[in-house]
């Protein structure tokens, strides 16, 4: 067979169905939407997800602890929990969206869990406030009274600087006194506090009214 018999026997020819070309002007079939789900998948429904309820039940009760009588809430299981830990980190940091927080204040010992993670999630400083002789600076010292006694916390005296704005964080608002106390220590340096966050609120020990009227966040509260 000649050169040009080849060339005419390939150009009659069908092409595949994939390859033919399209008219101008006239669209391709659109594939049926059974095709399209094959292709997908079928569209699964979000599922409500209680973020609270979640933490709640990583807070373990345990009884007559530290003393006969008390019951101790227990955030260690909840630190073990990756997502429990990042729904707390969560609910706290979206209070603060659209605001500027220049540091965040941690008390001794379980607010340094969260307060810095806070201070990397909020782009802020982290300045410790602890029980007297672990801070090796320079520091203020402020007295505070507390239901079975005194007590004593300090700050580097250098920790903030004039007018900054402050968060102050621990894991459990009881009373009150312990935060009030870092709030005057904060004061005592020329700085503010924006707001304190905690992770459990015993409401009936009322220690949300020391702080009043600045902003008490907690997550999860206890009557």
């Amino acid at each position: 067979m000649s050169e040009r018999k080849r060339t005419a026997a390939k150009s009659t020819k069908p092409l595949p169905a994939r390859l033919s070309p399209t008219p101008r002007g006239v669209e391709r079939d659109k594939p049926p939407a059974a095709a399209v789900l094959r292709k997908r998948g079928p569209v699964i429904p979000a599922i409500e997800f209680d973020r609270m309820g979640y933490v709640r039940k990583l807070i373990r009760d345990v009884m007559d602890f530290p003393s006969p009588g008390i019951l101790f809430r227990d955030i260690t299981p909840l630190l073990a929990d990756p997502r429990g830990f990042h729904i707390v980190l969560d609910a706290i940091t979206e209070r603060f969206m659209g605001s500027h927080i220049d540091a965040v204040v941690g008390i001794e010992s379980r607010g340094f869990i969260f307060g810095g993670a806070l201070a990397a999630r909020l782009n802020a400083s982290f300045v410790p406030v602890r029980k007297p002789g672990k801070l090796p600076h320079r520091t203020d010292k402020v007295s505070y009274s507390l239901e079975y006694g005194e007590s004593e916390l300090e700050m580097h005296r250098d920790s903030l600087n004039e007018g900054a704005a402050v968060l102050v964080v621990d894991d459990l608002l009881a009373t009150g006194g312990t935060a009030a106390a870092a709030g005057e220590l904060v004061h005592r340096q020329g700085a503010y506090v924006t707001a304190y966050a905690f992770v459990i609120e015993l409401e009936s020990l009322s220690g949300r009214d020391r702080l009043l009227p600045t902003p008490v966040i907690s997550i999860v509260r206890y009557d």
